[in-house]
Protein backbone atom coordinates (compact mmCIF):
# COMPACT_ATOMS: atom_id res chain seq x y z
CA UNK A 1 0.00 0.00 0.00
CA UNK A 2 1.15 3.46 -0.60
CA UNK A 3 2.07 6.23 1.42
CA UNK A 4 -0.64 8.47 -0.84
CA UNK A 5 -3.11 6.08 -0.11
CA UNK A 6 -2.30 5.76 3.84
CA UNK A 7 -2.25 9.66 4.17
CA UNK A 8 -5.85 9.94 2.32
CA UNK A 9 -7.14 7.26 4.88
CA UNK A 10 -5.86 9.67 7.71
CA UNK A 11 -4.02 8.60 10.92
CA UNK A 12 -5.79 8.69 14.12
CA UNK A 13 -3.87 12.21 14.94
CA UNK A 14 -5.10 13.33 11.42
CA UNK A 15 -8.78 12.49 12.31
CA UNK A 16 -7.98 13.97 15.74
CA UNK A 17 -7.19 17.26 13.86
CA UNK A 18 -3.27 17.40 14.13
CA UNK A 19 -0.51 16.00 11.36
CA UNK A 20 0.95 12.81 11.43
CA UNK A 21 4.68 12.67 11.64
CA UNK A 22 6.06 11.80 8.48
CA UNK A 23 7.33 7.75 8.21
CA UNK A 24 9.18 6.14 5.69
CA UNK A 25 7.14 2.70 6.08
CA UNK A 26 4.16 3.74 4.55
CA UNK A 27 3.00 0.04 5.14
CA UNK A 28 3.02 0.57 9.15
CA UNK A 29 1.70 3.93 8.87
CA UNK A 30 -1.82 2.21 7.24
CA UNK A 31 -1.91 -0.73 9.03
CA UNK A 32 -1.43 1.50 12.31
CA UNK A 33 -4.18 3.57 11.18
CA UNK A 34 -6.51 0.88 10.05
CA UNK A 35 -6.10 -1.04 13.29
CA UNK A 36 -7.33 2.55 15.17
CA UNK A 37 -10.22 2.48 12.63
CA UNK A 38 -11.23 -1.04 13.11
CA UNK A 39 -11.00 0.11 16.87
CA UNK A 40 -13.46 2.68 16.83
CA UNK A 41 -16.26 0.94 14.78
CA UNK A 42 -15.30 -1.75 17.33
CA UNK A 43 -16.54 0.84 19.95
CA UNK A 44 -19.52 2.10 17.78
CA UNK A 45 -20.88 -1.40 17.30
CA UNK A 46 -20.77 -2.54 21.50
CA UNK A 47 -22.95 1.17 21.62
CA UNK A 48 -26.28 -0.07 19.85
CA UNK A 49 -27.39 3.32 18.18
CA UNK A 50 -30.19 1.70 15.92
CA UNK A 51 -32.91 0.35 17.80
CA UNK A 52 -33.77 -3.27 16.16
CA UNK A 53 -37.40 -2.91 15.81
CA UNK A 54 -38.13 -6.16 16.81
CA UNK A 55 -36.60 -9.59 16.88
CA UNK A 56 -36.63 -12.10 19.91
CA UNK A 57 -35.02 -9.95 22.33
CA UNK A 58 -37.42 -6.60 21.79
CA UNK A 59 -40.98 -8.89 21.75
CA UNK A 60 -39.78 -10.41 25.21
CA UNK A 61 -39.00 -7.20 26.75
CA UNK A 62 -42.85 -5.96 25.42
CA UNK A 63 -44.52 -9.26 26.53
CA UNK A 64 -42.62 -8.81 30.09
CA UNK A 65 -43.97 -5.35 30.33
CA UNK A 66 -47.25 -6.02 29.50
CA UNK A 67 -47.26 -8.25 32.21
CA UNK A 68 -46.01 -5.60 34.58
CA UNK A 69 -48.96 -3.55 33.15
CA UNK A 70 -51.47 -6.03 34.00
CA UNK A 71 -50.36 -6.44 37.39
CA UNK A 72 -50.09 -2.83 38.35
CA UNK A 73 -51.98 -0.74 36.21
CA UNK A 74 -54.57 -3.00 35.61
CA UNK A 75 -55.38 -3.52 39.27
CA UNK A 76 -54.90 0.57 39.87
CA UNK A 77 -57.45 1.01 36.81
CA UNK A 78 -60.11 -1.56 38.55
CA UNK A 79 -60.35 0.76 41.80
CA UNK A 80 -63.86 1.53 41.06
CA UNK A 81 -64.83 -2.11 42.45
CA UNK A 82 -62.72 -1.52 45.35
CA UNK A 83 -64.59 1.77 46.02
CA UNK A 84 -68.11 0.25 45.75
CA UNK A 85 -67.02 -2.84 47.83
CA UNK A 86 -65.63 -0.83 50.32
CA UNK A 87 -68.46 1.77 50.54
CA UNK A 88 -70.75 -0.95 51.83
CA UNK A 89 -68.40 -3.21 53.66
CA UNK A 90 -65.21 -2.15 55.54
CA UNK A 91 -65.52 1.74 55.21
CA UNK A 92 -69.14 1.73 55.28
CA UNK A 93 -70.09 5.77 56.37
CA UNK A 94 -66.66 7.42 54.83
CA UNK A 95 -67.62 9.39 51.76
CA UNK A 96 -67.07 8.49 48.18
CA UNK A 97 -64.47 11.62 48.44
CA UNK A 98 -62.59 9.99 51.23
CA UNK A 99 -62.54 6.94 49.98
CA UNK A 100 -61.68 7.93 46.42
CA UNK A 101 -58.44 9.40 47.90
CA UNK A 102 -56.82 6.17 48.39
CA UNK A 103 -57.11 5.21 44.42
CA UNK A 104 -55.83 8.97 43.57
CA UNK A 105 -52.96 8.48 45.69
CA UNK A 106 -52.18 5.24 44.45
CA UNK A 107 -52.52 6.40 40.59
CA UNK A 108 -50.33 10.02 41.74
CA UNK A 109 -47.90 7.88 43.47
CA UNK A 110 -47.22 5.45 40.46
CA UNK A 111 -46.53 8.14 37.99
CA UNK A 112 -45.15 10.81 40.45
CA UNK A 113 -41.98 8.15 41.48
CA UNK A 114 -41.26 7.96 37.89
CA UNK A 115 -39.28 11.34 38.59
CA UNK A 116 -36.99 9.40 40.56
CA UNK A 117 -37.58 5.95 38.65
CA UNK A 118 -36.63 6.92 35.36
CA UNK A 119 -33.56 8.78 35.94
CA UNK A 120 -32.16 5.48 37.93
CA UNK A 121 -32.97 2.93 35.43
CA UNK A 122 -31.19 5.31 33.17
CA UNK A 123 -28.17 4.49 35.56
CA UNK A 124 -28.96 1.12 36.44
CA UNK A 125 -31.12 -0.43 34.40
CA UNK A 126 -33.64 -3.64 35.72
CA UNK A 127 -31.67 -3.68 38.87
CA UNK A 128 -34.65 -1.23 40.46
CA UNK A 129 -37.23 -3.58 39.20
CA UNK A 130 -36.40 -6.11 41.41
CA UNK A 131 -36.76 -4.97 44.84
CA UNK A 132 -40.29 -3.01 43.30
CA UNK A 133 -41.46 -6.59 41.86
CA UNK A 134 -41.23 -8.08 45.77
CA UNK A 135 -42.94 -4.99 47.53
CA UNK A 136 -45.52 -5.06 45.27
CA UNK A 137 -46.22 -8.83 45.88
CA UNK A 138 -45.94 -7.92 49.45
CA UNK A 139 -48.26 -5.05 49.62
CA UNK A 140 -50.96 -6.77 48.26
CA UNK A 141 -50.75 -9.67 51.46
CA UNK A 142 -50.63 -6.92 53.30
CA UNK A 143 -54.33 -5.53 51.78
CA UNK A 144 -55.79 -8.72 52.69
CA UNK A 145 -55.19 -7.82 55.82
CA UNK A 146 -56.43 -4.18 55.82
CA UNK A 147 -59.36 -3.30 57.90
CA UNK A 148 -59.64 0.73 58.53
CA UNK A 149 -59.16 3.67 56.28
CA UNK A 150 -55.68 4.53 57.49
CA UNK A 151 -54.80 0.40 56.91
CA UNK A 152 -56.32 0.86 52.98
CA UNK A 153 -54.85 4.34 52.73
CA UNK A 154 -51.03 3.06 53.96
CA UNK A 155 -51.14 -0.12 51.57
CA UNK A 156 -53.44 0.27 49.00
CA UNK A 157 -52.67 4.19 48.38
CA UNK A 158 -49.06 4.76 49.19
CA UNK A 159 -46.89 1.47 48.89
CA UNK A 160 -48.59 0.15 46.07
CA UNK A 161 -48.30 3.49 44.41
CA UNK A 162 -44.36 3.64 45.17
CA UNK A 163 -43.90 0.29 44.16
CA UNK A 164 -45.87 0.38 40.84
CA UNK A 165 -43.63 3.51 39.36
CA UNK A 166 -40.59 1.71 40.01
CA UNK A 167 -41.51 -1.29 37.90
CA UNK A 168 -43.87 0.89 35.26
CA UNK A 169 -41.55 3.37 34.23
CA UNK A 170 -38.68 1.08 33.40
CA UNK A 171 -41.16 -0.98 31.57
CA UNK A 172 -41.53 1.71 29.26
CA UNK A 173 -38.35 2.96 28.84
CA UNK A 174 -37.33 -0.67 28.21
CA UNK A 175 -40.00 -1.07 25.39
CA UNK A 176 -38.87 2.56 23.86
CA UNK A 177 -35.38 1.89 23.77
CA UNK A 178 -35.96 -1.69 21.83
CA UNK A 179 -38.43 0.32 19.07
CA UNK A 180 -38.44 3.27 16.89
CA UNK A 181 -40.23 3.09 13.71
CA UNK A 182 -42.50 0.64 15.58
CA UNK A 183 -42.44 2.46 18.92
CA UNK A 184 -45.85 3.65 19.31
CA UNK A 185 -47.30 0.19 17.85
CA UNK A 186 -45.04 -1.42 20.60
CA UNK A 187 -45.92 0.53 23.78
CA UNK A 188 -49.74 0.29 22.92
CA UNK A 189 -49.17 -3.52 22.63
CA UNK A 190 -47.30 -3.05 26.15
CA UNK A 191 -50.14 -0.94 27.92
CA UNK A 192 -52.63 -3.39 26.58
CA UNK A 193 -51.74 -5.27 29.47
CA UNK A 194 -53.16 -3.05 31.38
CA UNK A 195 -56.42 -3.55 29.94
CA UNK A 196 -56.02 -7.74 29.99
CA UNK A 197 -55.53 -6.85 33.54
CA UNK A 198 -58.10 -4.66 33.86
CA UNK A 199 -60.73 -6.93 32.44
CA UNK A 200 -59.52 -9.84 34.29
CA UNK A 201 -59.07 -8.69 37.84
CA UNK A 202 -62.41 -6.83 37.93
CA UNK A 203 -63.90 -9.96 36.92
CA UNK A 204 -62.28 -12.09 39.89
CA UNK A 205 -62.49 -9.33 41.95
CA UNK A 206 -66.04 -8.73 41.40
CA UNK A 207 -66.98 -12.40 41.08
CA UNK A 208 -64.85 -13.38 44.70
CA UNK A 209 -66.60 -10.13 46.48
CA UNK A 210 -70.31 -10.21 45.82
CA UNK A 211 -70.99 -14.48 44.80
CA UNK A 212 -68.26 -16.34 46.96
CA UNK A 213 -68.10 -17.53 50.61
CA UNK A 214 -64.41 -16.83 50.37
CA UNK A 215 -63.52 -13.36 52.23
CA UNK A 216 -61.98 -10.18 51.08
CA UNK A 217 -58.73 -11.53 52.69
CA UNK A 218 -58.51 -14.36 50.39
CA UNK A 219 -59.93 -12.72 47.21
CA UNK A 220 -57.15 -10.06 47.61
CA UNK A 221 -54.74 -12.97 48.42
CA UNK A 222 -55.44 -14.68 45.20
CA UNK A 223 -54.80 -12.01 43.42
CA UNK A 224 -51.45 -11.35 45.12
CA UNK A 225 -50.65 -14.93 44.16
CA UNK A 226 -51.52 -14.37 40.38
CA UNK A 227 -49.13 -10.95 40.78
CA UNK A 228 -46.71 -13.16 41.87
CA UNK A 229 -46.09 -15.63 38.52
CA UNK A 230 -46.72 -13.04 36.23
CA UNK A 231 -43.69 -10.37 38.73
CA UNK A 232 -41.27 -13.03 37.86
CA UNK A 233 -41.57 -13.33 34.30
CA UNK A 234 -41.76 -9.60 33.78
CA UNK A 235 -37.96 -8.98 35.73
CA UNK A 236 -36.86 -11.93 34.16
CA UNK A 237 -37.15 -10.84 30.46
CA UNK A 238 -37.21 -6.52 30.76
CA UNK A 239 -33.63 -5.63 30.27
CA UNK A 240 -32.74 -2.59 29.10
CA UNK A 241 -31.06 -2.11 25.24
CA UNK A 242 -28.43 0.28 25.96
CA UNK A 243 -25.48 0.97 28.44
CA UNK A 244 -26.20 3.26 31.39
CA UNK A 245 -25.72 6.48 30.91
CA UNK A 246 -23.20 7.84 33.52
CA UNK A 247 -23.78 11.33 33.08
CA UNK A 248 -25.45 13.12 36.79
CA UNK A 249 -28.95 11.36 38.09
CA UNK A 250 -31.18 14.11 37.46
CA UNK A 251 -31.13 16.40 34.27
CA UNK A 252 -32.67 20.00 33.83
CA UNK A 253 -32.25 19.61 29.97
CA UNK A 254 -36.17 18.39 29.97
CA UNK A 255 -37.72 21.44 31.54
CA UNK A 256 -35.29 23.79 29.13
CA UNK A 257 -37.51 22.09 26.26
CA UNK A 258 -41.09 23.31 24.65
CA UNK A 259 -42.05 20.50 23.30
CA UNK A 260 -41.43 18.72 26.68
CA UNK A 261 -43.20 20.91 29.19
CA UNK A 262 -46.22 21.79 26.92
CA UNK A 263 -46.95 17.73 26.74
CA UNK A 264 -46.55 17.40 30.30
CA UNK A 265 -48.52 20.23 31.29
CA UNK A 266 -51.62 18.60 28.34
CA UNK A 267 -51.46 15.58 30.17
CA UNK A 268 -51.53 16.77 33.94
CA UNK A 269 -54.74 18.44 32.40
CA UNK A 270 -56.03 15.81 30.88
CA UNK A 271 -55.16 13.14 33.94
CA UNK A 272 -57.69 15.69 36.29
CA UNK A 273 -60.48 14.67 34.27
CA UNK A 274 -60.15 11.39 32.29
CA UNK A 275 -60.54 9.08 35.42
CA UNK A 276 -63.91 10.03 36.30
CA UNK A 277 -65.57 6.47 34.54
CA UNK A 278 -62.84 4.37 36.40
CA UNK A 279 -63.65 5.54 39.77
CA UNK A 280 -67.34 6.47 40.06
CA UNK A 281 -69.01 4.77 36.91
CA UNK A 282 -69.88 1.35 38.94
CA UNK A 283 -71.16 3.75 41.59
CA UNK A 284 -73.57 5.68 39.30
CA UNK A 285 -74.34 2.62 37.58
CA UNK A 286 -76.35 1.22 40.87
CA UNK A 287 -77.80 4.66 41.51
CA UNK A 288 -79.46 4.31 38.50
CA UNK A 289 -81.16 0.42 39.57
CA UNK A 290 -78.21 -1.56 37.83
CA UNK A 291 -77.23 -5.06 40.15
CA UNK A 292 -74.07 -4.75 42.25
CA UNK A 293 -71.88 -7.43 40.59
CA UNK A 294 -72.97 -6.47 36.47
CA UNK A 295 -71.83 -2.79 38.10
CA UNK A 296 -68.63 -4.62 39.11
CA UNK A 297 -68.56 -5.82 34.76
CA UNK A 298 -68.55 -2.26 33.62
CA UNK A 299 -64.26 -1.49 34.73
CA UNK A 300 -64.14 -4.95 32.48
CA UNK A 301 -65.94 -3.61 29.85
CA UNK A 302 -63.78 -0.55 29.69
CA UNK A 303 -60.52 -2.30 30.15
CA UNK A 304 -61.46 -5.06 27.44
CA UNK A 305 -62.25 -2.56 25.03
CA UNK A 306 -59.64 0.02 25.71
CA UNK A 307 -57.28 -2.62 24.48
CA UNK A 308 -58.05 -2.04 21.00
CA UNK A 309 -58.31 1.59 22.38
CA UNK A 310 -54.31 1.28 23.02
CA UNK A 311 -53.21 -1.40 20.06
CA UNK A 312 -55.06 0.56 17.09
CA UNK A 313 -54.31 3.91 17.88
CA UNK A 314 -50.48 2.98 18.46
CA UNK A 315 -50.40 1.57 14.68
CA UNK A 316 -51.60 4.67 13.65
CA UNK A 317 -49.72 7.32 15.40
CA UNK A 318 -46.55 5.09 13.68
CA UNK A 319 -48.04 6.17 10.59
CA UNK A 320 -49.48 9.50 11.51
CA UNK A 321 -48.04 10.75 14.42
CA UNK A 322 -48.24 10.55 18.10
CA UNK A 323 -49.32 13.93 18.63
CA UNK A 324 -52.24 13.93 16.34
CA UNK A 325 -53.63 10.82 17.47
CA UNK A 326 -53.44 11.39 21.34
CA UNK A 327 -54.53 14.91 20.83
CA UNK A 328 -57.39 13.19 18.75
CA UNK A 329 -58.15 10.36 21.37
CA UNK A 330 -58.05 13.23 24.35
CA UNK A 331 -60.81 15.01 22.94
CA UNK A 332 -62.75 12.28 21.96
CA UNK A 333 -62.44 10.60 25.33
CA UNK A 334 -63.56 14.03 27.03
CA UNK A 335 -66.33 14.17 24.82
CA UNK A 336 -67.22 10.70 25.82
CA UNK A 337 -67.47 11.88 29.51
CA UNK A 338 -69.58 14.76 28.66
CA UNK A 339 -72.27 11.54 27.97
CA UNK A 340 -72.00 10.13 31.25
CA UNK A 341 -75.59 10.85 32.89
CA UNK A 342 -77.35 10.50 29.12
CA UNK A 343 -76.86 6.76 30.10
CA UNK A 344 -79.83 5.97 32.51
CA UNK A 345 -80.28 1.96 31.51
CA UNK A 346 -78.25 -1.15 31.86
CA UNK A 347 -77.94 -1.19 28.39
CA UNK A 348 -77.03 2.55 27.92
CA UNK A 349 -74.28 2.27 30.44
CA UNK A 350 -72.74 -0.88 29.41
CA UNK A 351 -72.51 0.75 25.59
CA UNK A 352 -71.03 3.84 27.71
CA UNK A 353 -68.51 2.23 29.01
CA UNK A 354 -67.09 0.46 25.88
CA UNK A 355 -67.31 3.63 24.08
CA UNK A 356 -64.97 5.14 26.96
CA UNK A 357 -62.84 2.29 26.75
CA UNK A 358 -62.38 2.77 23.13
CA UNK A 359 -61.27 6.58 23.53
CA UNK A 360 -59.27 6.49 26.75
CA UNK A 361 -56.78 3.80 25.72
CA UNK A 362 -55.67 6.29 23.53
CA UNK A 363 -54.29 8.48 26.05
CA UNK A 364 -51.62 6.16 28.10
CA UNK A 365 -49.65 4.46 25.38
CA UNK A 366 -49.88 7.71 23.29
CA UNK A 367 -48.54 9.74 26.67
CA UNK A 368 -45.49 7.48 26.84
CA UNK A 369 -45.13 7.24 23.13
CA UNK A 370 -44.71 11.19 22.76
CA UNK A 371 -42.46 11.36 25.99
CA UNK A 372 -40.26 8.81 25.09
CA UNK A 373 -39.77 11.05 21.72
CA UNK A 374 -38.62 14.26 23.44
CA UNK A 375 -35.58 12.64 24.54
CA UNK A 376 -32.51 13.09 22.30
CA UNK A 377 -30.72 9.88 23.21
CA UNK A 378 -31.81 6.39 24.30
CA UNK A 379 -30.31 6.55 27.66
CA UNK A 380 -32.21 9.49 28.65
CA UNK A 381 -35.60 7.94 28.14
CA UNK A 382 -36.40 7.01 31.37
CA UNK A 383 -35.33 10.49 32.62
CA UNK A 384 -37.87 12.27 30.50
CA UNK A 385 -40.78 9.46 30.57
CA UNK A 386 -40.12 9.58 34.39
CA UNK A 387 -40.29 13.22 34.99
CA UNK A 388 -43.12 13.82 32.66
CA UNK A 389 -45.33 11.24 33.97
CA UNK A 390 -44.74 12.83 37.50
CA UNK A 391 -45.88 15.99 36.89
CA UNK A 392 -49.09 14.57 35.24
CA UNK A 393 -49.89 12.51 37.84
CA UNK A 394 -50.19 15.50 40.24
CA UNK A 395 -53.68 15.78 37.76
CA UNK A 396 -54.37 12.03 39.07
CA UNK A 397 -54.45 12.81 42.13
CA UNK A 398 -56.55 15.52 42.68
CA UNK A 399 -58.85 14.69 39.79
CA UNK A 400 -61.11 11.49 41.68
CA UNK A 401 -61.76 13.55 45.16
CA UNK A 402 -62.22 16.90 43.09
CA UNK A 403 -65.22 14.89 41.58
CA UNK A 404 -66.13 13.19 44.46
CA UNK A 405 -66.66 16.40 46.26
CA UNK A 406 -68.77 17.70 43.40
CA UNK A 407 -70.81 14.24 43.82
CA UNK A 408 -71.28 15.09 47.34
CA UNK A 409 -72.34 18.29 47.03
CA UNK A 410 -75.03 18.29 44.15
CA UNK A 411 -76.45 14.81 44.66
CA UNK A 412 -75.94 13.76 41.33
CA UNK A 413 -73.20 12.82 38.65
CA UNK A 414 -74.44 15.97 35.93
CA UNK A 415 -71.91 18.33 37.38
CA UNK A 416 -68.90 16.04 37.21
CA UNK A 417 -69.76 14.56 34.16
CA UNK A 418 -69.58 18.40 32.81
CA UNK A 419 -66.46 19.61 34.73
CA UNK A 420 -64.92 16.09 33.94
CA UNK A 421 -65.32 16.48 30.16
CA UNK A 422 -64.43 19.25 29.74
CA UNK A 423 -60.99 19.19 31.36
CA UNK A 424 -59.91 16.35 28.96
CA UNK A 425 -61.03 18.20 25.85
CA UNK A 426 -59.38 21.32 26.86
CA UNK A 427 -56.43 19.02 27.58
CA UNK A 428 -56.66 17.17 23.98
CA UNK A 429 -56.84 21.16 22.34
CA UNK A 430 -53.92 21.91 24.72
CA UNK A 431 -51.91 18.79 22.89
CA UNK A 432 -52.72 19.78 19.81
CA UNK A 433 -51.20 23.30 19.67
CA UNK A 434 -48.11 21.64 20.79
CA UNK A 435 -47.44 20.80 17.06
CA UNK A 436 -46.99 24.62 16.54
CA UNK A 437 -43.33 23.94 18.03
CA UNK A 438 -42.74 21.06 15.15
CA UNK A 439 -41.25 21.81 11.50
CA UNK A 440 -44.36 19.52 10.41
CA UNK A 441 -46.38 22.43 11.61
CA UNK A 442 -49.92 22.09 12.97
CA UNK A 443 -51.54 19.84 10.20
CA UNK A 444 -48.16 17.51 9.65
CA UNK A 445 -47.03 14.26 11.17
CA UNK A 446 -46.33 15.19 14.81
Amino acid sequence: MSPEKTSTAGSPSELDGHAAPHSSNGEHDSAHSTNSLNHDNEKATNYPNAAPDGGFRAWMVAAGSATIFFCTLGLSNSFGIFQEYYMTHQLQGQSASNISWIGSTQSFLQFFTGMLAGPLFDRHGALIMYPAAVLYVFALMMLSLCSKYWHFMLVQGILMGLVQGFLQIPAFAAVAQYFDKKRAAALGLAVAGSSVGGVIMPIILSKLFNNSPISFGWSVRIVGFIALFFMTFAVISVKPRVPPRKTKLFLLDPWKQTRFLMFTVALFIIFVGMFTPNFYLPTYAVSKGMGAALAGYLIAIINATSTFGRIVPGILADKYGNLNTFSIGSIATGVIVFCLTSATDNAGIIVYAVFFGLGSGTIMSGAAASLSRCAPDPSEVGTYMGMGMAVAGVGALIGPPINGAIVGATGNFFAVSMFSGAITVAGGLFAFTIKTTDKAGLWGKA
